[in-house]
């Protein structure tokens, strides 16, 4: 799950959130990230961005920071951008015991929250 909001527009996006990733026969691994983002508008409907930020992980046996990196393109329904979909490839750095790395693709469904004036 996450929210993301647009403090400068057309230039910075921020993106705050929650993964939990269940394991077989072990406690679930958490993770929170807030990420920086640059946007570009492609098309009426298509959007890309780019960022990265830092990462808090959490597993049953440690807690670590980390960095992340990611692609994010979006696909809107419409010109007026509410309903859509995403795909969102992300590199991953774990800064603590074992420096773990990974690569992941998240995708799923876009709802703008209209905002009031």
């Amino acid at each position: 799950m996450a929210v993301e909001f647009t403090p400068i527009e057309k230039w910075l996006e921020i993106e705050v959130g929650v993964t939990a990733t269940p394991r077989r026969h072990r406690t679930t691994e958490w993770s929170a990230d807030l990420l920086f983002k640059k946007p570009w508008s492609l098309s009426d409907k298509v959007e890309f961005m780019i960022g990265a930020g830092p990462e808090w992980l959490h597993n049953q046996k440690s807690n670590a920071i980390g960095g992340a990196a990611v692609l994010d393109f979006m696909f809107w329904t419409s010109a007026k951008r509410r309903f859509g979909w995403y795909v969102e490839p992300s590199y991953e750095y774990s800064f603590g015991r074992g420096h773990e790395r990974s690569l992941g693709v998240s995708a799923g469904l876009l709802i703008a929250i209209p905002r009031r004036h």
